[in-house]
C-alpha cells in the first residue's frame, strides 16, 4: 500500500436541470455598500448592473432570476445591482452598462458575459460554471493526498491530470500516483532506471553535496510537488565515487525514449526549472490543439470559418443596426426596407453577415436609394424578434409600407440576395396594353437593366380586364416578387394568341429570352397559392444546367435524373454543344416524362465532379451520363464509355436499365449524418437522461405519429365517433402537400 492515503474523484461537469420551488426568490439586490462588503468575503457572485427595465432586459431578468436557485448549489450567489439608485464605479458606467454580467470571487473578477451570451437560464448555468480555471475543464481528473490532513477540515493537496482523458493518459498518471514523490541514487543519471522511463515521463536530476543534503532535500520535494505527474525527480548524490559530474553543473533532465541522452544545466532558481519542462511539454500540446483543429472543421465548417476570421472586423456602418426603439420607424419610412434577423452566437448569421454588407455597398454603388438594408440582433431585441415571428437564423424579410413582409428563401449569397431586391421593386404585374409592349417585356427589352438577372419572363393572357382570373392573378404576381417579372396582356388580341400556342384562356405565357423558346400553359386559378405553385413549375427549364443554387428546385420535382457530366476543357466547347444538343433532341422524343434531363458543367460548378465521384467511385472520361435514382433506392447507372451520346443508343439505353438488365454502376447509401467524433452525439446523451427523447426517427415515423395524433384530436372533438376520411396527402403541419417548391437555406448543406 502506498504510503499515503489518497482518493481519486473524476468530476464531470453535468447538465443542470432547473428545480422549480414555491420558495422566495434567492436573486439578490445589493446596495452599493453591501456590493463592497460581499466582496471581502471571498465567495462567489454573479452582478448584473443595470438601470432602466426594458423588455428585452426584463426577460434577462426574468432568467436571471430562475438561474439563482440553480447556482446557489454550487455556491454562487446571484445579484442584480440598480445603477439608477446606486454607483459603483467602472460598472455602473460606460457603454457595457446593461449589456454585461460579472462573475466575481472574492472582489476580483474571472470573467464578464455579454447578456446575449447568457440569455436564459440553461445558458447562465454552463457559461458560469465553466470559468477558465481548474473547473473550467468539461471532464478533468484530479488526485487528492489526504495523508497529512490531521483534520476532516483540512483541504487535501491534489495533482491535476494535465492531459486529455485517455484510457492511457489515465493509466500513466495513476501509476505516477503511485510512484515515489522524490528518489535518491548515486549514480551517473544514465544508469538511473525508474518507472518514469516505461511510462514515458522526463526525469529531472538534482545534485547534492554532504554538507547541503537536508536543504537540497526540501528544495526536490517543493519542485516534485509542483511538477508531480508530469515529471519524475531524482536526488543524485555526488559524494559516491561512481558519479563523475562537473561541478559546475547542478542539474540535469532526461527526456524519454530510447537511447535519449541525458542534458547538463545551470539552474539558478525553481521557476527556471518550471519553465523549462513547460517549454517541454508545449510540442505536444500544440499538437492537441491541431487535432482539436481539425476536428471543429469536420463537425462545423461554417462555424470554422468565421473562427478563422474572428479577428477581422465587419464595416457595420454600411447597414442600419436597428433596435426595439427603432425598428417600426424604419420599415415604416422607407419604400423598401430589408432586414437581417440573426443572432451573434449563431455561425452561419456571422457568415452571412459579410455578404448581407456587400449587397448594401453594391446597392450603393448603383445608385439604389429606395432601398434600406438593415440588421437587428435577435438575442438583444428579442421582444421584436418575437412580435415579427422569427424562427429561425438567419432570417431575411423585405418590408414595404402598408404592406405585409416578405421572406427571402434564396440562397445565402450576396448575388442571390442582390438579384431577389432588384426584382422587388420592380410593378408585379406589369399592365401592358398592346401587342408592341407584350414583344418588349418578352425578349427584355421594356427591363434591360433587369434581362441579366432575370432572362425568364412570364406573362399573363387573358380575354379582358373583367375576366374573374384577373385579381387571382395579381395576387400570385405580388406573391412572385422577387423570383421573376410578370407581366399582365388583357385584351382581345390574347384569344388570337391562345389559338397559335395551342391553349385555352386564361394562360400564361413563358419567355426565356430572345435566344430561346416560348412555351403556353394554361392556367386553373382557383386559390393564389395555387397559382404560384403553377407558374414556379413553369418557371423550370426543361434541360437545366444544374448548379449549387438550382439544385433544390429540381429535386423538388421528384424524378429520377438523367444526368450529364461535361467537362470544363477550352478544346470540348464544340463537343460539349453537340452533346448537348444530341441530349435536348431526346426531349422531342415524349419517352422521357419519367426522368429530368439536365447536366453539370463541372468547369462553372466544381461540386460536380464530387458529386460524379461519389455515384461511380471513380472519375470517367466526359462527356458522362447517368441515370441517378436517389429516390428508389439509391442507384446509378453509367451510360457505357467510349458509346456515342445518341438518341437511339441511349433510348435502349434506358429500356435495358428499366428492364432491369442494367447492372448498376454505383449505390448511394441512405446513410445518417453521425457526429464526426462520439462526444459530439447530444443526441445520444440526451437519450440516455431520458430514453427516446431525442432519438432521430424516419419522416414516415414522424408523420404516421402526427397522424396519429391527429386522429385521437379528432375522435376527441367528436365525442368518440370514427376519424373523418381524408380526400388528400398531408404533410406534418397538416396543409396539403402540393407546396411551391422553395429554398430552405437555413443550415442547409446544399
Amino acid at each position: 500500500m502506498a504510503w499515503f492515503i489518497c482518493v481519486v474523484i473524476l468530476l464531470l461537469c453535468s447538465k443542470s436541470e432547473q428545480c422549480t420551488t414555491g420558495n422566495a426568490s434567492k436573486l439578490i439586490e445589493h446596495t452599493a455598500a453591501h456590493f463592497f462588503e460581499k466582496m471581502q468575503s471571498g465567495k462567489m457572485y454573479f452582478i448584473y448592473f443595470g438601470k432602466q427595465v426594458n423588455p428585452t432586459i426584463g426577460l434577462f431578468i426574468e432568467q436571471l432570476e430562475k438561474s439563482a436557485d440553480v447556482l446557489e448549489d454550487y455556491g454562487i450567489s446571484v445579484a442584480k445591482v440598480n445603477c439608477t439608485n446606486e454607483h459603483i464605479a467602472k460598472y455602473c458606467t460606460g457603454e457595457k452598462l446593461m449589456k454585461k454580467v460579472y462573475l466575481f470571487r472574492g472582489g476580483n473578477v474571472l470573467k464578464s458575459f455579454d447578456t446575449d451570451t447568457v440569455f436564459d437560464v440553461n445558458a447562465i448555468v454552463s457559461h458560469v460554471l465553466l470559468v477558465e480555471d481548474i473547473s473550467s475543464l468539461t471532464a478533468g481528473l484530479w488526485f487528492l493526498h489526504c495523508k497529512g490532513a490531521s483534520q476532516h477540515s483540512d483541504s487535501c493537496p491534489h495533482t491535476a491530470l494535465r492531459r486529455a482523458l485517455t484510457t492511457l493518459h489515465i493509466y500513466t498518471f495513476l501509476q505516477l500516483m503511485e510512484a515515489p514523490l522524490v528518489s535518491e541514487a548515486s549514480v551517473e543519471p544514465s544508469e538511473v532506471n525508474m518507472v518514469h522511463s516505461h511510462l514515458q515521463v522526463p526525469l529531472l536530476f538534482l545534485f547534492s553535496q554532504p554538507h547541503t543534503v537536508a536543504l537540497d532535500r526540501v528544495t526536490a520535494q517543493t519542485l516534485a510537488w509542483r511538477l508531480r505527474g508530469q515529471v519524475g525527480l531524482v536526488l543524485i548524490h555526488r559524494e559516491s565515487p561512481d558519479v563523475k559530474i562537473p561541478l559546475e553543473y547542478n542539474a540535469a533532465y532526461r527526456l524519454p525514449g530510447e537511447g535519449s541522452e541525458v542534458k547538463y544545466l545551470i539552474l539558478n532558481n525553481l521557476e527556471e526549472v518550471i519553465d523549462l519542462f513547460r517549454d517541454e511539454s508545449t510540442p505536444e500540446e500544440e499538437d492537441d490543439d491541431d487535432n482539436w483543429a481539425t476536428l471543429d472543421v469536420l463537425d462545423d465548417e461554417v462555424a470554422e470559418s468565421v473562427y478563422r476570421d474572428r479577428a477581422q472586423s465587419l464595416d457595420m456602418d454600411a447597414v442600419t443596426e436597428l433596435t426595439a426603439d427603432t425598428f417600426h420607424n424604419a420599415v415604416a419610412e422607407s419604400d423598401y426596407t430589408v432586414v437581417l434577423f440573426y443572432v451573434k452566437w449563431d455561425a452561419v448569421s456571422m457568415a452571412f453577415m459579410q455578404s448581407y454588407i456587400e449587397v448594401s455597398e453594391s446597392l450603393e454603388d448603383a445608385d439604389v436609394s429606395d432601398v434600406e438594408l438593415a440588421v437587428l440582433d435577435c438575442g438583444e431585441w428579442t421582444d421584436v424578434c418575437s412580435a415579427q415571428k422569427i424562427r429561425s437564423f438567419p432570417t431575411v424579410r423585405l418590408y414595404r409600407p402598408q404592406e405585409p413582409s416578405q421572406p427571402y428563401q434564396g440562397m445565402l449569397g450576396t448575388e442571390s440576395l442582390n438579384r431577389f431586391i432588384m426584382l422587388s421593386r420592380l410593378v408585379s404585374p406589369v399592365l401592358l396594353s398592346s401587342p408592341d409592349e407584350v414583344t418588349s417585356f418578352l425578349e427584355g427589352d421594356m427591363y434591360q437593366r433587369h434581362a441579366a438577372i432575370a432572362p425568364v419572363t412570364v406573362l399573363g393572357l387573358f380575354s379582358s380586364t373583367a375576366d374573374a382570373g384577373v385579381p387571382v392573378f395579381k395576387e400570385a404576381a405580388k406573391a412572385l416578387r422577387g423570383e421573376t417579372m410578370v407581366g399582365l396582356f388583357a385584351d382581345r388580341q390574347a384569344e388570337i394568341w391562345a389559338v397559335e400556342y395551342s391553349v385555352t384562356l386564361p394562360a400564361i405565357l413563358v419567355s426565356r429570352g430572345p435566344t430561346g423558346q416560348t412555351e403556353a400553359h394554361s392556367l386553373n386559378l382557383s386559390m393564389p397559392d395555387q397559382l404560384v405553385t403553377h407558374i414556379q413549375r413553369a418557371l423550370l427549364d426543361t434541360f437545366p444546367e444544374l448548379t449549387v443554387e438550382n439544385l433544390p428546385l429540381y429535386l423538388e420535382v421528384k424524378k429520377k435524373l438523367l444526368l450529364l457530366f461535361v467537362g470544363e476543357e477550352e478544346s470540348g466547347r464544340k463537343g460539349n454543344k453537340r452533346v448537348l444538343d444530341d441530349m435536348r433532341s431526346l426531349l422531342n422524343t415524349g419517352l422521357l416524362n419519367p426522368y429530368l434531363p439536365c447536366w453539370i458543367h463541372l468547369g462553372r460548378t466544381p461540386a460536380g465532379k464530387a458529386v460524379l465521384e461519389a455515384y461511380l467511385g471513380f472519375l470517367p472520361l466526359l462527356p458522362a451520363l447517368v441515370v441517378s435514382q436517389l429516390a428508389t433506392g439509391g442507384e446509378v447507372f453509367h451510360y457505357p464509355t467510349g458509346r456515342p451520346l445518341m438518341v437511339q443508343p441511349i433510348l435502349q439505353w434506358l429500356q435495358r436499365v428499366e428492364d432491369g438488365e442494367e447492372p448498376p454502376a454505383g449505390v448511394i447509401v441512405d446513410e445518417k449524418w453521425m457526429p464526426s467524433m462520439p462526444f459530439y452525439d447530444f443526441l445520444s446523451v440526451m437519450d440516455q437522461e431520458v430514453p427516446g427523447y431525442a432519438s432521430q426517427r424516419s419522416a414516415k415515423t414522424k408523420t404516421n405519429r402526427i397522424e396519429r395524433a391527429e386522429g385521437e384530436k379528432e375522435k376527441s372533438s367528436s365525442g368518440g365517433g370514427e376519424r373523418q376520411a381524408r380526400t388528400g396527402a398531408h404533410d406534418p403541419q397538416g396543409s396539403p402537400t402540393t407546396k411551391p417548391p422553395q429554398t430552405s437555406h437555413h443550415h442547409s448543406e446544399l
